[in-house]
């Protein structure tokens, strides 16, 4: 093992990696071998790296949690309050294994959706074309493990020109305490498709465990693809997610990702305009407390002209938890006629409570608009009085606007019965007694 390795998480993770034979080696066997290749020559990153300076993970280090291979059973009726109303299709993930008994892909609307397994015999090509290959590995450990210990994965094929109207639910649960899971996602939305996706995170445990997600997202020409993930995991948890999504010409990608659970969670979403006039939108809200620390980074990268983004980021940080945005949007040389704007607002309920925050624009062409802000503070004390003055207690004008700040990002959520679900905890967690 390589001398770089020097904590107890990755040796334990490292020493349970199952080489495959080498008379047998496929594409994907390769593709996981040539992951754990790349694992033993990267560290755990720590906050000496620019990229990590805010977050310290120096406690997932010292974990010493197994992967999470034999998932138990589920009963429907034990999970059936985390479906959707309105998905028709769900992939139901338990402790990152499929779980097919759960799940129900039989009215998929010309869509071609299961597990890595049952899809590959069949679609192997494209799959291979994908899977692995925009998630690049090669200098993020946490993408290289959730490669390496790669099993199964959630795949979607969204064919050309076909619409599927109804949202597509992944629902990863964890059951188990003191493992590791390592969920996975592809999606492949081909020229004139357009589909709804939700990326779901609960769990039924209490105790502490580690999710380490990756999911993998291509749109072709004039594919338009909305994304919807949701991390509420429990405040022992610890949660790495690493999302990836290219979009070709004229194809557009809309995002809204509400962090809410994980003691320590890491959120990296990279998207790339690589195609002509591509367009996308993210949208994040971050609601924490007590001492949870969750961290987003965000890279939007305009490689073509006539690109289009928008991003509004909101955190709410209560106790003495801790709250990171980092945005990056790159304009490189030909992408001219680029039109960006970013927005980080940040809300401080208590003096304990933290933000850093970071906006970035790094601009290479000429002829562009783009605009980036940040804000951090606590309740306007004006709008507190207006309402005041308007019969409302001083509690309860202090609720009402806490409320609204995250319902901005809640109120872009299409599926009504999630848009209710997520509106419920919001107010529930910004009511101050």
């Amino acid at each position: 093992m390589n001398t770089v390795i020097s904590n107890g998480y990755l040796e334990n993770l490292i020493r349970s990696w199952q080489k495959p034979a080498a008379a047998s080696l496929s594409w994907f066997d390769q593709l996981r071998a040539n992951a754990m290749d790349n694992v033993n020559t990267l560290r755990m990153p720590t906050t000496h790296d620019e990229e990590w300076r805010f977050t310290d993970i120096s406690p997932l280090s010292r974990l010493p949690y197994p992967v999470a291979y034999a998932a138990p059973q589920l009963q429907s009726s034990g999970i059936k309050h985390c479906y959707l109303a309105e998905a028709i299709c769900r992939l139901v993930f338990v402790d990152g294994q499929y779980a097919p008994d759960l799940s129900n892909i039989s009215n998929n609307a010309g869509a071609i959706i299961g597990n890595l397994s049952s899809l590959v015999a069949a679609h192997g090509d494209m799959i291979a074309r994908y899977l692995g290959q925009l998630a690049e590995f090669q200098n993020d450990v946490f993408t290289a493990l959730n490669t390496a210990f790669l099993h199964d994965s959630a795949c979607i094929i969204i064919p050309q020109n076909v619409s599927v109207t109804t949202p597509i639910h992944l629902l990863f649960i964890t059951t188990r305490k003191e493992v590791t899971s390592y969920p996975r996602c592809l999606l492949i939305a081909e020229s004139g498709s357009n589909a709804t996706v939700v990326e779901d995170y609960v769990t039924t445990e209490e105790a502490a465990y580690v999710t380490n997600s990756v999911v993998e997202m291509n749109l072709a020409d004039t594919a338009h693809v909305s994304h919807i993930r949701i991390q509420r995991d429990n405040q022992q948890a610890f949660h790495i997610g690493n999302c990836t999504v290219s979009l070709a010409q004229a194809s557009q990608y809309y995002s809204v990702s509400i962090t809410l659970g994980a003691y320590i969670s890491r959120y990296n979403l990279n998207v790339t305009l690589a195609g002509e006039g591509a367009e996308c939108t993210t949208d994040g809200l971050v609601l924490i407390s007590g001492r949870q620390l969750a961290d987003t980074h965000t890279f939007i990268d305009h490689v073509k002209p006539h690109g289009k983004s928008r991003q509004l980021h909101k955190c709410i940080v209560d106790g003495m938890a801790h709250g990171v945005f980092n945005g990056k949007i790159m304009v490189r040389p030909h992408a001219q006629l680029t039109d960006s704007s970013q927005l980080s607002r940040n809300l401080l309920l208590t003096n304990k409570a933290r933000i850093d925050t970071k906006p970035q624009l790094e601009i290479f062409a000429d002829d562009v608009k783009c605009a980036h802000g940040a804000t951090v503070g606590q309740l306007d004390k004006e709008e507190i009085f207006y309402l005041k003055s308007r019969g409302l207690s001083d509690l309860t004008a202090r609720n009402l606007l806490t409320y609204a700040f995250g319902g901005e990002v809640i109120d872009r959520i299409s599926i009504s019965s999630l848009k209710r679900e997520l509106e419920e905890i919001v107010l529930a967690r910004t009511q101050i007694s």
